[in-house]
């Protein structure tokens, strides 16, 4: 039995050559299938004034108000998503899954959440109405 001939350079090359026309062929092919619709911003519309507690929770979002500014910090734990809950006694959300902590801007403070939390712009009602709107 003799043993197969080794395969030459250009075969090699021509070998190389096809791959990458075929990799070069299906490249707008991945780029297609992996293409994701952008979410739409959501705008929510908040009556509640939180001037009364200074703090108005909704199921996506708090709404702060403190000292003349308004701003939204989201309610989703950047760990691993388990919804925040807001401590007034040490004035910081709360991730009830694995104790991670954030300032009531956003900033993480500890536990095992890396990133901080989103900050969402807010907006007075317009046409002078009561209340506020928040862009998720």
């Amino acid at each position: 039995m003799t043993s197969p001939a080794p395969r030459s350079r250009r075969w090699l090359l021509r070998r190389g050559l096809s791959w990458l026309v075929l990799g070069a062929a299906l490249y707008p092919v991945f780029r297609f299938l992996s293409f994701a619709v952008p979410k739409k911003p959501v705008r929510v519309k908040v009556d509640t004034d939180p001037g009364l507690r200074g703090f108005v929770m909704e199921p996506t979002f708090i709404l702060f108000h403190r000292q003349g500014k308004t701003w939204a910090v989201s309610r989703r734990c950047t760990h691993l998503g388990c919804t925040l809950s807001y401590d007034e006694a040490i004035d910081q959300l709360v991730c009830p899954c694995h104790q991670s902590h954030f300032s009531t801007a956003g900033q993480r403070l500890a536990g095992p959440a890396k990133l901080s939390l989103k900050v969402y712009p807010v907006e007075a009602a317009a046409n002078g109405g009561q209340g506020y709107i928040v862009t998720i």
